[in-house]
């Protein structure tokens, strides 16, 4: 341990310094709480765009709003459903309805509404299903509007929908108007419910683990600390202007409890041992973060440079996380090492009632389940460590079989009113017509758009594949008196193309993509000059390629970052070269492991055939980032034993002494993140199972057993180039 870091924890572990550490955080949490916002009131309320301003989608929105300002807005579809099919009187009730919504002024959000009423009769039966059953409205909200105002237009669109319509006539809002509504709805009291099943979980199962009623509550009322300062920092960042996402406070909770009550285990528990052989508490606590204070430092360390790298993302909500995560991790760490064992060193044996650790009792108990696993693995290393890898390997060899999903919509419950409406829509109208791709054609010299070669263009993009229809989208100037002479005019048209399958679909932005590779050759076809004339794809599809490819992009680079830093930080912590090596493989084929294992288990089990594609990417920096603690503690308990014993003893002690309090912390963060499996978001309920089966495989499988087998199986060479009582490892 350097000799700053020392003095901090000696500081924190003495008389008088631990009656001021824990003064001075509990006198910040006040003061913060007075005179600085929380965090949530900064936390991001407005609908807009997760892709950057260079993203081809978002170019292709801001051409269409220079050429067709009239067109843009957030979109609500109105889905009204009748069993035996919408009558006359529906239709009228229906008109009456939307005349209302368009002349009410308890809709000033909203931009324009179909004049459903005035159409003609063939148009109105244009909005119709085949069926007859189900009739869709178009509705226009304005731009970047707040989200609860989104909320508020919605909800007075249902309730106006129960006044004027009949009982029989069945109203859903959807379209990503919709979508908004009832994400807001559904997360309206996820962070209350989030964190009182937190605190729950954690307090049964430090009960259940420990027996002892201060033990379970120390953590929590350190975490409570930690928390109030935390959100309060956050909240003084946001007001300064820093972006703060709602799911990311969120996570933050739970990582922030878990991780705190982890680095809290690890200090009572070398703390009880050290009970033992020390009369004084506070001496006690100074020998103890001796051995443990280096090990939670860098512990943090690692999840906080995990959180940094985020920072190089381009999507927004990846790179969003960041800030959050940073300003979390950097406040633990300092908790870690001065409050936690502040705290502890107050409450000294008085803590670990009712079994209070008594001077001069033994000190290590070799008994137990991890010390029969710790003689197993000594006795046959290569068997027990082979055994695992092996299994490790073949559920990693899942992962390839994973489908990625980019459709919010089958994340949320299937009876949700905006789920609903849209499953109402996809299954009475072609799929495509859910959310058709605007196309923009812009030409740099004037006159050169033709009808005729416009209707080319129509014909060629209609037999590219997965494409079901191309039509003339543009708004029309009623002075002119043909489209023509319109896109005379402007030098731009505007196309609608809607495509054969579900919009959010896997082909559909593969064949998006093909469109934009293939722009130049589709222009040359058309007569018109690939150098003077460009196409720009807008919309859901257009949008979602794009979110495909950052996603791709952010997930490739922040996993070789990552994994690179974290190989540095092994380096500098264990001051050796190949102990890191294997340290980080074996976290990566534990995270692997745990998505081919998760994927098995949704695909076979839970009738989930698709992930969402953001899960590899989070699960990938909580895993590997708090994967690295676990090793840590049991590596740095190695060396430690190696000073008096030889490797196969220091290895069979290492997992017998940490065995214990990791699995017990490795038990709790996993019930922690599954916390989220609570939560009516999919996405959630998956990232939480993913991370709580990747903290157990890591907690019991890997720690407990292959790195151990690797330990012993590489011999003197675990610490190169250093040299750690050299004649013991070979010894052993």
């Amino acid at each position: 341990m350097s000799k700053f870091l020392q003095s901090i924890t000696t500081f924190s572990s003495d008389k008088k310094g631990s009656k001021i550490i824990v003064l001075l955080w509990i006198v910040l949490a006040f003061l913060l709480a007075s005179v600085a916002p929380g965090a949530k009131e900064y936390s991001t309320n407005k609908n807009g765009s997760d892709l950057p301003n260079d993203a081809k989608s978002v170019i292709a929105d801001k051409k269409l709003k220079q050429y067709f300002k009239n067109d843009s807005g957030l979109p609500a579809l109105l889905v009204f459903k009748q069993k035996n099919g919408i009558t006359n009187k529906s239709k009228k009730e229906i008109g009456h309805l939307i005349d209302s919504i368009s002349i009410s002024k308890n809709y000033p959000n909203v931009k324009d509404v179909i004049p459903y009423s005035t159409l003609p009769s063939a148009v109105q039966d244009s909005l119709l299903s085949k069926d007859k059953d189900t009739l869709v409205a178009p509705v226009m909200l304005k731009d970047n509007i707040e989200m609860h105002t989104i909320n508020d237009t919605i909800r007075q669109f249902k309730k106006e929908g129960k006044k004027e319509l009949s009982k029989q006539l069945k109203l859903y809002v959807t379209g990503p108007a919709g979508i908004a509504s009832d994400t807001l709805e559904l997360f309206s009291n996820a962070d209350f419910v989030l964190l009182f099943s937190t605190v729950g979980i954690i307090l049964i199962l430090l009960i259940f683990i420990y027996r002892s009623p201060l033990l379970a509550l120390i953590p929590l009322i350190i975490s409570g600390i930690v928390y109030e300062v935390v959100d309060k920092v956050i909240g003084l960042a946001g007001k300064q202007g820093m972006r703060i996402e709602s799911q990311s406070l969120s996570i933050m909770m739970i990582l922030l409890f878990a991780a705190i009550t982890d680095y809290s285990l690890f200090v009572f528990s070398r703390y009880r041992e050290e009970l033992k052989v020390n009369l004084d508490k506070y001496s006690s606590m100074k020998k103890a973060m001796k051995s443990v204070g280096e090990p939670i430092f860098f512990s943090a360390g690692t999840v906080l440079a995990a959180m940094l790298i985020l920072f190089t993302a381009v999507y927004k909500p990846y790179q969003n996380f960041a800030p959050v995560f940073s300003i979390a991790m950097a406040i633990i760490l300092i908790a870690g090492i001065t409050l936690v064992p502040a705290f502890f060193t107050l409450f000294g044996r008085k803590a670990f009632w009712p079994s209070i650790p008594k001077y001069g009792e033994k000190k290590n108990n070799q008994k137990g389940i991890w010390s029969k696993v710790a003689n197993f693995v000594t006795k046959k290393p290569l068997v027990s460590g082979g055994i695992v890898l092996i299994l490790l390997v073949v559920s990693a060899l899942n992962m390839t079989t994973i489908k990625y999903s980019f459709n919010l919509i089958k994340s949320f419950p299937e009876d949700l009113e905006s789920r609903v409406g849209f499953e109402i829509l996809e299954d009475s109208f072609t799929k495509g017509d859910l959310a058709p791709t605007d196309i923009l054609l812009t030409i740099d010299k004037k006159g050169d758009i033709t009808q005729e070669k416009v209707n080319t263009l129509l014909s060629e993009l209609g037999k590219q594949k997965e494409v079901d229809k191309v039509t003339i989208g543009s708004e029309m100037d009623q002075r002119k008196s043909s489209p023509e002479d319109y896109f005379l005019e402007k030098n731009a048209i505007k196309l609608k193309l809607t495509f054969k399958n579900n919009p959010y679909e896997i082909d559909s932005l593969d064949a998006l993509d093909h469109l934009r590779d293939t722009e130049k050759n589709l222009l040359n076809k058309s007569n018109l000059s690939a150098k003077s004339s460009h196409l720009y794809f807008a919309g859901e599809t257009a949008k979602q390629a794009d979110v495909r490819n950052l996603n791709d992009r952010d997930t490739s680079l922040t996993v070789v970052l990552i994994t690179a830093l974290i190989l540095i930080l092994l380096i500098v912590q264990t001051r050796s070269v190949v102990a890191p090596i294997y340290m980080i493989a074996t976290i990566l084929i534990s995270y692997t492991s745990a998505m081919g294992i998760s994927q098995f288990i949704f695909d076979h089990f839970l009738d989930m055939h698709a992930m969402s594609y953001r899960i590899p990417l989070y699960a990938f920096v909580f895993l590997v980032a708090l994967g690295v603690d676990y090793n840590i503690m049991l590596m740095s308990r190695i060396k430690e034993e190696l000073k008096t014993y030889d490797l196969k003893t220091a290895v069979q002690r290492g997992v017998t002494l940490t065995g214990g309090v990791i699995s017990s912390a490795g038990l709790i963060l996993a019930a922690t993140f599954g916390v989220l499996m609570t939560q009516p978001i999919l996405e959630l309920f998956m990232f939480g199972f993913v991370v709580a089966i990747g903290v157990l495989i890591d907690t019991f499988i890997v720690r407990g057993i292959l790195v151990p087998a690797i330990v012993l199986l590489i011999g003197k060479w675990n610490f190169w180039p250093r040299k750690l009582n050299t004649k013991k490892i070979e010894k052993g």
